[in-house]
């Protein structure tokens, strides 16, 4: 069984004990939370796909984590300028551990 969810403006396909990295949620280590938007649901004998989201349908899971990704390096480069920029940013993420699909 499986479910497509949309969070922080992306899509992600997730099961049953999946754990995924989501943007920043801003939520305790622990806490529940409840994805609402579900796009699609498969229980392996049907796929139910939303209008644009399937009724009824949520996914629960719990924060395991919230952290900063690796360095990302942003260098901009203009030839025969002398034009050097360097930047870095690193990404907030929360990891979610998926607990169950209500279909």
């Amino acid at each position: 069984m499986y479910a497509i969810i949309a969070t922080g403006g992306k899509q992600y396909k997730v099961s049953e004990g999946d754990v995924i990295r989501v943007e920043k949620l801003g939520l305790e280590a622990e806490s529940p939370v409840t994805f609402d938007q579900v796009l699609a649901v498969n229980n392996d004998s049907e796929l139910k796909i939303g209008t644009p989201t399937v009724e009824g349908a949520t996914v629960t899971g719990s924060v395991v984590r919230e952290a900063k990704a690796k360095k990302v390096i942003v260098y901009k480069f203009k030839p025969k300028t002398g034009y050097h920029k360097k930047n870095g940013h690193r990404q907030l993420f929360t990891e979610v551990k998926i607990e169950k699909i209500n279909a």
